[in-house]
Order: structure tokens, then C-alpha cells, then sequence
């Protein structure tokens, strides 16, 4: 698969990079950035080398995935932005989502808004994808927030099978991007 990246007024989504992992291993060992994720737990620096294979694996495959996203300013890397496929979450399934994560330090900056409405136009205008989900955690109102700002609307409630966390789950519909 081509060196797919994005570029907004402050962001480059690309593809993961091995200086990446260090870093990413960090962010995924604070409980704080952990939290709503499965069930919570944070990952060792082997689960996060292993997750990022996962996510080039999927871009491989299915000519999509998570980009690794770096601040234009200095070129640090901050966290993801990316669609996958939830196969976690059965029920919805076949379905896209769009996720994000990003170190505590970046959080409230609106990179994740940023960066994940130049996933979604990624998603509808580059790979054809004609509705989206997210998926979060009920009680975190952060990523709720930017689930509203990129105008998704609410489908359906149920219970992650992995961790039996009661999930949101939200859709847009490619002609329904939401424009500021």
C-alpha cells in the first residue's frame, strides 16, 4: 500500500514509523488515556509494538487504517487517528469506525476534532466508504463531544462483549458531513 498521509492547518496523519512505538507505548501505559478503552487497562511496551503491526497490517489489507498523527509545529507525535473494522462489536457489523487517541498532554487542543474530520472526508471521498461509526464508552463525554462536532448521530446502545462496558454507537452517512 502507497505512503498514504493527510495534511490539516496543524496536523500529519501518516503511516506509523518504528520511532513512533516508544512513544505510543507510553501514552498507552497512562491510566488516564487508558480509561475508556476495553476495559480500561494499560498496554506494555510488547502490546503496543504489537498493535501498531496490527494497524499497518489492516492499511496492508484493507487499504485503510490508524494514522499516526504528529504536530506539523515540531513533527511530535500525538496520538491516532483512523478507521478500522469493529469486529469487537459484532452486532453492527460489517461496519467502519472512526476512533482517536491522543497523549493527556495534546487533550482539549481540538487535534482529535482536527484530525478525525480529515479521517472521515478520507474515509467517504478516498476509499468509498458510505457511513461511518464510532463507538464509545458510555460516560466519556470527551470523545461524545467530538462525536457531536463531526455530526454524527446516535444508532444504537449495547454492551462491548470484550469488557461488558456499555457502549454508544454513532453514524454518519457519506452525504451527511457535517461542514463548519
Amino acid at each position: 500500500m502507497a505512503d498514504i498521509s493527510l495534511t490539516t492547518d496543524r496536523l500529519l496523519l501518516r503511516r506509523w514509523q518504528s520511532d513512533d512505538i516508544q512513544v505510543f507505548a507510553a501514552m498507552c501505559s497512562d491510566p488516564a488515556v487508558m480509561r475508556y478503552i476495553g476495559a480500561g487497562n494499560t498496554l506494555s511496551p510488547e502490546q503496543t509494538e504489537q498493535s501498531v503491526r496490527g494497524f499497518e497490517r489492516e492499511w496492508d489489507e484493507k487499504g485503510f487504517g490508524l494514522f499516526a498523527v504528529e504536530l506539523l509545529e515540531d513533527k511530535s507525535f500525538i496520538g491516532f487517528t483512523g478507521l478500522s473494522e469493529p469486529a469487537f462489536l459484532p452486532e453492527i457489523m460489517p461496519a467502519v469506525e472512526i476512533g482517536w487517541r491522543l497523549a493527556q498532554k495534546y487533550w482539549g487542543c481540538g487535534y482529535a476534532s482536527e484530525a478525525a474530520r480529515a479521517t472521515l472526508e478520507f474515509g467517504f471521498t478516498d476509499r468509498n466508504i458510505p457511513s461511518i461509526v464510532s463507538i464509545v464508552q458510555s460516560g466519556y463525554e470527551a470523545s461524545r463531544k467530538i462525536i457531536k462536532k463531526l455530526g454524527m448521530h446516535f444508532d444504537r446502545q449495547t454492551h462491548d462483549p470484550t469488557c461488558d462496558r456499555l457502549v454508544e454507537v454513532y453514524r454518519i452517512q457519506h452525504n451527511s458531513l457535517h461542514r463548519d
